[in-house]
């Protein structure tokens, strides 16, 4: 049988980067939703024609690598507050974790084709590294 917990690391490549008025940690919302202005995401243009099918309008999740986050938290105050009660990472929308994978439903709003497209809300620092982006599916229902 296969150890599944034996460290082994994986790379990722980033697709491209997100280009923020957002300069500081510290002006970063804690979600997009709560005031997190637009953005830009530029894409490498290795990955260009991913983009197609994309339109104005379009719902996405963008995944990021939120590269300033501490790496080695495992317990957080939710939202930052200490007066929330101590959990673990995996129950918390913590930037600092094992894997800091930030994970950001946007809506496109302009397209300078083929690398950048212009998105909101976005709550991400200004050249965090994009590591995928994906279509926001509509719901299905259980038939």
């Amino acid at each position: 049988m296969t150890n599944l917990y034996h460290h082994e690391y994986y790379r990722i490549r980033p697709i491209g980067v997100v280009r923020s008025k957002l300069k500081r940690l510290e002006d970063c919302p804690r979600q997009g939703r709560e005031g997190a202005p637009d953005a830009w995401l530029e894409m490498d243009p290795a990955f260009a024609d991913g983009l197609d099918g994309i339109s104005l309008g379009s719902e996405l999740v963008v995944l990021t690598w939120f590269h300033k986050a501490g790496r080695d938290i495992l317990k957080v105050h939710p939202r930052g507050n200490p007066a929330n009660p101590l959990c673990g990472v995996f129950a918390a929308r913590s930037q600092n974790r094992p894997n800091p994978i930030g994970l950001h439903r946007v809506t496109v709003l302009e397209m300078e084709k083929p690398l950048r497209l212009r998105v909101g809300p976005l709550e991400a620092l200004d050249g965090t590294p994009i590591i995928d982006i994906k279509p926001v599916l509509p719901q299905v229902e259980d038939g």
